[in-house]
């Protein structure tokens, strides 16, 4: 029986069997040997050698947004209309067939497009070339998921399946569980907070499904059996996701409404051009930058160009961005912005910067 069959067992196991506190356990098993069969389904991949046109490519600019979809949803169109690239776009499905990069440009930022081809359903155990394409999604910084707002709900609930399957997690944090394998001592369980899904039982047989005897466990908050397998494996993506439904120009106005009050959420019509600059705003919301603005002693700063940081980015990561050498001859800075008591304040190089800070570094 091959890892397919396996997977395809466990999975009509799960389904048939009944959700009450008498099958927990069982279920946490099962469940456990299902991310076992995965990764090595992924693994196996990964060694074989397969023939043709990789989607691999090569990250630039200041952050990757990937657009992934079912075929004929608008990927092609949207990418054509926010960049300068031209990616065909026809009216039958799987016109794209490899990766086509864009670019644009927002707050100073470049920001990298990148159109993947239509997945199709079973995509995650490779069908249509889908190991690929999920392959590149786990590269994003935020995904973009593009829907048909004329078809019905169940494309976006295939599609978080297919992602969930190769270790993807959409717009989830990683579980606050702290997990250590050591040499000798056993299994040391402890939680700080009431766990309604685990408990010391399952969590020792689910290690020792994957030949882990020694080990010291403290779980933080209440996860499920999915999560703590999630945190044993430790090769899971969290990424940011935004739901794209194009084609609002074809459905009613209550339809319209009900869509855009769903959470991560933006509606737009790619042909219509509507609503495409908010999504813009959503992406860089999502992408959680900010700008930086440098100036030299003695002269005013310079508003024309910025250094793009991660929120919650310090002075030393701001070094960095100008010269990887400036943070081991750094002195003190002298920053203008909403992050000082004043301006300028002198500070360290731990001191965090915000959103359109000046910042002054004196070298040693």
């Amino acid at each position: 029986m091959g890892i397919l069959e396996k997977i395809e067992d466990i999975e009509t196991e799960i389904r048939r069997t009944q959700k009450n506190k008498a099958t927990e356990y069982h279920l946490g098993l099962l469940k456990a040997k299902l991310a076992k069969y995965r990764v090595q389904l992924i693994e196996a991949s990964k060694s074989k050698s397969e023939k043709g046109e990789g989607f691999d490519v090569m990250k630039s600019g200041d952050a990757r947004v990937v657009m992934i979809g079912f075929p004929s949803v608008g990927k092609s169109t949207l990418l054509s209309k926010l960049t300068t690239t031209e990616s065909i776009a026809a009216a039958y499905e799987f016109t794209t067939l490899t990766c086509v990069p864009g670019k644009f440009t927002h707050k100073g930022a470049t920001i990298q497009l990148l159109d993947l081809p239509g997945i199709i359903e079973g995509a995650s155990q490779g069908k249509g070339r889908g190991r690929q394409v999920i392959a590149v999604a786990r590269t994003a910084d935020v995904i973009l998921m593009m829907l048909d707002a004329t078809k019905s709900t169940r494309q976006r609930e295939l599609l978080e399946a297919e992602l969930e399957a190769v270790g993807i997690r959409l717009n989830q944090s990683f579980p606050n569980v702290s997990f250590k394998i050591k040499k000798a001592g056993g299994i040391s369980f402890n939680a700080t907070v009431k766990l309604h899904y685990l408990d010391a039982r399952m969590v020792q047989s689910i290690l020792h499904d994957y030949k882990i005897f020694n080990a010291d466990i403290v779980v933080r908050e209440d996860i499920t059996v999915d999560q703590f397998i999630d945190v044993i494996l430790g090769n899971r993506r969290y990424i940011k996701c935004i739901y794209c439904y194009n084609k609002v120009d074809q459905i009613t106005m209550e339809e319209l409404d009900r869509l855009a009050r769903e959470p991560y959420t933006v509606v737009v019509s790619c042909e219509q051009d509507l609503n495409l600059d908010y999504l813009v705003d959503s992406i860089w919301k999502q992408l959680n930058l900010m700008r930086v603005y440098t100036k030299r002693r003695g002269e005013f700063p310079d508003f024309d160009d910025c250094l793009i940081v991660r929120n919650g980015a310090t002075i030393e990561h701001v070094c960095h961005a100008i010269h990887r050498t400036l943070a081991d001859s750094f002195r003190y800075a002298l920053v203008w912005g909403t992050s000082t008591k004043h301006n300028p304040q002198r500070v360290g190089i731990h001191h965090q910067v915000h959103d359109e800070d000046v910042v002054q570094v004196v070298k040693k």
